[in-house]
Parts: C-alpha cells; structure tokens; sequence
C-alpha cells in the first residue's frame, strides 16, 4: 500500500507535518463518516505510532478532535452556543440564538441571608437576600447551573416571578424598574463536582466554565451570580486586530435593554 507523503527532508516535525495533512484533511470534508484511529493512521503515513500519537495530542488540545481511551477518535462538535466576551450578555438570549428552546427547572427561589454575598455587594452580613437557582436547559439538555443572589430591598418582587420561561434581567427590570448597566466576570475552567456532572448530563472528561459575576445598575451592586457552564456547548468568542488588540462584541441583546434576560 502506498504511504501518503511527508516530507523528511523539511524542518517541521513529522508530527506537526501530520497535523497540518488531517486538518487540511478536514476542512475538505474527507472525514464526514469517520475520523481515522491511530494505526490506520500509522499505515497510511508510514510513521511511528508516536509520532501519530504527537499530531492527535495536539488536535485534541486544539478542540479539532475528541479522543478518550480505548476509543477512536472522533471529529468534536462544534459549541452550539457562543457569547462575544465584553457584553452584558444573557443567558437566556443566548440560548434562543442559537435556535434553541431555553426553559429553567427552578430549584430554589426564597429570602436568605448570606454573609460572604452580602460582602460582595458591600451590604451587611445579615441583610435579606432573593436567592435564586436554576437548572438552564438549552434544548432537551442541560446547559448550566445557575445561582443568583440579590439585595431583597431592591428584588423582592422577584419572589412572585415565574422562571420556568424568563429571564432575570427581563423581570428585575419589569417587576422593579431595575436595569444592570455593566458590571465584572471572572471565567475560569474547572472540572465539574460528581453531582454537578450528573446534574448537567457531563459526558465523561467535560470541562466546565466556572463564571462569577458581579452586577451593578447606577453604580449600586445589585447582582452577585455564579455559574457552572458545559464546555462542550457554550464557548466565549472575541474579535481582534494586530494594531488594536481584542476588540470586545457588543451583543444585540445589551444595545436593546427590553430584551436582556438572563
């Protein structure tokens, strides 16, 4: 059987020869059906299977491929929802984008105090707070555990609110007259807990996305939310430039306050 050609004369490792051949590979659709295992790859390149094993390391790495033990890999799929960093953006919003039917299972929706929270919203350590969590579904999966705590003096109305099928910032800003203006998000990428996992329908190895996020209307912290995200639905996007830097997206949803929700 002939050997598809890597050039052993170049520079460039064989391995990074052979990622360049699968990803170019790729993108003319020759791997539609199936992606090739790693000793159909060594007879076809008639290289090591180290050298395969280097190339696939790296399409992992890079998000082009899954590939789990004892397994052949497998193109991965693209996420099916992507927010432009920089926005105050929403969930919700988000979700019907992409095309998607958006529902929450509302676990908790009560009055609690919170020392640690209150601190972050520069209240005192006793004061009465809207505490909502939710399960958020994107489609018939889930997508995202959801925790949310705000001042009861300024959210109390939330109390009556149905959030089977709406959004926080929908209701704050109908119920109260409350529209967050801009606030700070810390993302970091986490392994999900056993019962967040099984909450979340987490194939195995999933990342997760842990965001906090602190929001204010009028200079006034109103919001303190955190977040666990499936990283193999939702990812973070950002323009930018050579000469500029990131130029940071403002979504359709932050220009037009009547239909933030999230």
């Amino acid at each position: 059987m002939a050997h598809r050609k890597l050039d052993r004369t170049r520079a460039t490792p064989l391995w990074q020869q052979l990622q360049e051949h699968l990803l170019t590979r790729l993108s003319d659709g020759e791997f539609t059906a199936q992606f090739p295992g790693e000793l159909a790859l060594v007879e076809d390149y008639g290289v090591s299977r180290h050298t395969v094993r280097q190339a696939l390391q790296q399409l992992r790495t890079d998000g082009v491929i899954v590939a789990e033990r004892g397994r052949q890999p497998r193109i991965a799929t693209p996420p099916e929802i992507q927010q432009p960093m920089g926005a105050l953006y929403s969930l919700f919003a988000a979700v019907e984008t992409a095309g998607l039917p958006q529902r929450s299972i509302v676990r908790t929706l009560d009055l609690r105090a919170d020392g640690v929270v209150a601190a972050r919203l520069d209240l005192e350590g006793s004061t009465p707070l809207v505490y909502l969590e939710r399960l958020r579904l994107a489609g018939e999966e889930p997508l995202a555990l959801d925790r949310v705590w705000l001042p009861a003096a300024l959210a109390a109305p939330l109390l009556q609110a149905d959030f089977t099928h709406t959004g926080l910032y929908a209701e704050l800003a109908t119920r109260t007259g409350i529209r967050l203006d801009h606030g700070h998000e810390d993302v970091h990428a986490v392994v999900p807990t056993t019962a967040e996992q099984a909450q979340l329908h987490c194939p195995p190895g999933t990342a997760a996305f842990s965001i906090n996020r602190l929001s204010h209307a009028r200079s006034r912290p109103v919001e303190w939310r955190h977040t666990i995200v499936r990283g193999d639905r939702f990812a973070l996007t950002a323009d930018f430039s050579a000469n500029t830097g990131y130029q940071l997206t403002q979504p359709d949803i932050h220009r037009s306050p009547a239909s933030v929700a999230t």
